[in-house]
This record gives C-alpha cells, sequence and structure tokens, in this order.
C-alpha cells in the first residue's frame, strides 16, 4: 500500500512540474529573441535603369553606350522591431537561403527605425561621392567638370560602391579598348570603395551571390577578405572573382572578357 502511494506520489509530483516545464518551453519558443533573419534582396544593373530612372546619368563628358550588365546586390533583412522567436532561429539555421544575425550588428542598439535609415541614406550618399571620385580618379579625368548623378532608391549603405564606380568606368571608358567591362556578361559583385580605389569588405556576401545568380548573374566580384564567407553557400554556375582595389577588378574583367590575362579566383 506504502509503494502504490508512494508511485502515485511521485506521478502527481512529476504531473505537477510538467505544467510549469510545458509553459516554460513555450514560452522559450514563442519569446522574442534579439535577432534579425536576412535573405537575399534585390539587385540592380548600374548601367541601366531601376524603377524607371536611369541609375547613372553623366554630363560633361561623352558617354559610351554599353552592353551586359553591372548588377550590385543586396540583402533584406527583418525590421528592428520584429519579433523574432526560437523557432525562427531554428529554421533560419538550416536554411542556405537565410542567415540568423544579431540584431544589433544590423541595426545599431539605441536607434529608432527612422534614425537608422537616415544613417543608411547618408552611408549611400558618401558612398556614391567616393565611386565618383575613385572612378574619375583611376581615369585621371578628375579635372574635367564631369558631373556624375547617381540615383538607386530603396537601397542605403555603402556596399554599391565598387559596381558605381565599374559602372561609371564603363560609361566612360569601357575597358580601354573601345569594349565593354562586361563583355556582355552579366556581372555582379558586392564591395565599399574609398576615394584611393580600395575595396572594402561588406558583410551578407553568401546571400548576395544567391541574389546574383538568382538574377542571372556567372561573375561575382568580392572583396577578397571575404573570400571563404562568398564560398560557402556559392550556387552553381557563379564564378568568383577577388577583388581588393577599383583597378584590379576593372583589370580581373578586361581579362575575362579578352580571354588574355591571369583572372583571379578565390
Amino acid at each position: 500500500m506504502l509503494s502504490r502511494l508512494s508511485r502515485l506520489t511521485r506521478l502527481q509530483a512529476v504531473g505537477v512540474c510538467a505544467v510549469p516545464f510545458v509553459g516554460l518551453l513555450a514560452t522559450a519558443v514563442f519569446a522574442p529573441l534579439p535577432f534579425s533573419v536576412a535573405q537575399p534582396g534585390m539587385t540592380a544593373n548600374v548601367l541601366g535603369e531601376n524603377q524607371g530612372t536611369q541609375v547613372i546619368t553623366i554630363s560633361g563628358a561623352p558617354t559610351r553606350d554599353t552592353a551586359g550588365q553591372l548588377r550590385m546586390t543586396t540583402i533584406e533583412a527583418t525590421g528592428p522591431d520584429a519579433q523574432i522567436t526560437l523557432s525562427d532561429v531554428i529554421d533560419g539555421w538550416f536554411r542556405t537561403d537565410q542567415a540568423i544575425m544579431p540584431r544589433d550588428s544590423v541595426y545599431p542598439s539605441g536607434q529608432t527605425t527612422k534614425e537608422i535609415e537616415q544613417h543608411n541614406t547618408e552611408q549611400m550618399e558618401e558612398s556614391q561621392d567616393a565611386a565618383t571620385e575613385a572612378a574619375l580618379r583611376y581615369l585621371d579625368r578628375r579635372d574635367e567638370g564631369i558631373k556624375v548623378t547617381l540615383k538607386l532608391a530603396d537601397v542605403g549603405g555603402p556596399s554599391a560602391g565598387l559596381l558605381f564606380s565599374l559602372g561609371i568606368v564603363d560609361k566612360l571608358d569601357g575597358n580601354g579598348d573601345g569594349g565593354d567591362l562586361t563583355g556582355g556578361r552579366t556581372i555582379a559583385g558586392t564591395g565599399t570603395i574609398g576615394v584611393d580605389g580600395t575595396v572594402g569588405a561588406v558583410g551578407g556576401v553568401a546571400l548576395k551571390t544567391q541574389a546574383a545568380r538568382r538574377d542571372g548573374a556567372t561573375v561575382f566580384l568580392v572583396p577578397r577578405a571575404e573570400c571563404s564567407d562568398a564560398r560557402s553557400e556559392l550556387p552553381k554556375g557563379l564564378r568568383l572573382v577577388p577583388v581588393t582595389t577599383l583597378k584590379g577588378a576593372v583589370s580581373a574583367l578586361t581579362a575575362l572578357g579578352s580571354g588574355k590575362g591571369d583572372v583571379p579566383s578565390c
């Protein structure tokens, strides 16, 4: 009798404990966590139009008609107020088309959505200025009164800098021998640009390669420091070309188009 009562007591105790345990588990699964979910975003051909507006407009110098495409790439991330749960994190962990990132790495802590948008807009404007300066400096045409206007709606941050510079070079000079930098291909890429032509890392390259391949690119220009990240989920049919400078990127594309010279690889 005592044995049966003891077992009954233990079962009752387990039953009582199970209720708060299930409650804690449910709370853990559905409680918001400080993460953002990122995925491949839009791409845009900087040699053409985006949302009906020419991305690169040049005045004060003749420009070339270009073939092929130079596509800047982006990632999309859930907003700073999005409720990301444990189930979202687990789901994203096993998917190759998503990345789970600390929210503070995407949205600086303490900033409102409006402040973040303003910050990204300012970074884009600074990147456009640097891209223009770098391109004209590379071409040794800074003193010719050339005016470049860059417009790309709904995109912020500095990561399109390299592609902006390449687009300007292609429109003004091409590969230097009358041909297109793209060689008629769809080239995509990412990377910041300094006024001296230095290419910087940006983050999110594994997702950007997927966006690039989705939109038809066969070559992807990647900051050399991010080669390993770009290789981690590299889509089939996309060739990585690492770069460290604008000059190096132009040389690589020229060699790729002509079939002569060395094209760097990751």
